[in-house]
């Protein structure tokens, strides 16, 4: 198969809207996955007949970041006037994972409604592609209200807690 028989074909399974197209030769096998409706391009591997498979490359649309979370049940606030949170200053996720407020299970939070916090201050840890990252706190005051459950995803810029700089 040359290569130009390789870029119609993706094209084709573009066209038409087909999620998976499969040929095997004697020389040759390839997979072409679609996705949307936007051109796949592969580059092709000519072997033997146990060669690995030739993908077209899935692109992943990006998440769109998620607007404040309502309070969640780790909400440990003993602080129910609405107008007070005018003042208070969010510190929101630096990336894209899972969050964690402990450093392991059998470990204590990081933070907990009450606590002071500042710069520099490791205040949870975001599991991303197997790596465990130490956030540090960018703001110091008192930390009011936590927006998230453990072990949640989170998405870049969600908030994660809420700051008292003034206490």
């Amino acid at each position: 198969m040359t290569f130009k028989e390789i870029q119609d074909l993706i094209k084709m399974v573009n066209r038409y809207g087909l999620k998976k197209v499969s040929i095997q030769n004697k020389d040759f096998k390839i997979n072409i996955e679609g996705h949307s409706d936007h051109t796949e391009t592969i580059s092709p591997i000519i072997a033997a007949p146990a060669a690995p498979i030739i993908q077209a490359p899935a692109q992943v649309a990006a998440a769109a970041p998620t607007p404040a979370a309502t309070p969640a049940a780790s909400n440990d606030s003993g602080d129910n006037d609405e107008n007070s949170d005018a003042h208070l200053v969010p510190f929101k996720s630096p990336m894209i994972g899972t969050f964690y407020r402990r450093p392991s299970p059998d470990k204590e939070a990081y933070l907990k409604v009450g606590d002071v916090v500042e710069p520099g201050k490791v205040v949870c840890i975001i599991e991303a592609m197997k790596l465990f990252n130490d956030i540090e706190c960018d703001i110091s005051g008192k930390v009011v209200k936590i927006l998230v459950d453990d072990a949640s995803p989170v998405e870049y810029d969600q908030v994660l807690f809420l700051v008292d700089p003034n206490a």
